[in-house]
């Protein structure tokens, strides 16, 4: 597999939301990274992302949550 094809093309992505916190799929409040921490690393890019490095499980930039959701939820 290429490189190219293991990395998310983000010029199909909306921008990201300008607000501190957004609503996720399940309409939760996601957690807004404070000023002192620094932001989490998106698993798939390793672009800065809106939560704190403290935030468990899988993170994802906002360009990488869309795809993600995009994709899924196409796959039935």
């Amino acid at each position: 597999m290429s490189s190219a094809s293991q990395r998310p093309a983000h010029e199909d992505a909306p921008p990201a939301p300008s607000e501190e916190g957004t609503r996720a799929a399940s309409g939760e409040e996601t957690p807004a990274a404070s000023p002192e921490e620094p932001f989490a690393e998106c698993v798939l890019c390793r672009a800065p992302t809106e939560y704190p490095e403290s935030t468990p499980g899988i993170v994802l930039c906002p360009p990488c949550e869309w795809l993600e959701a995009q994709r899924t939820a196409c796959s039935g």
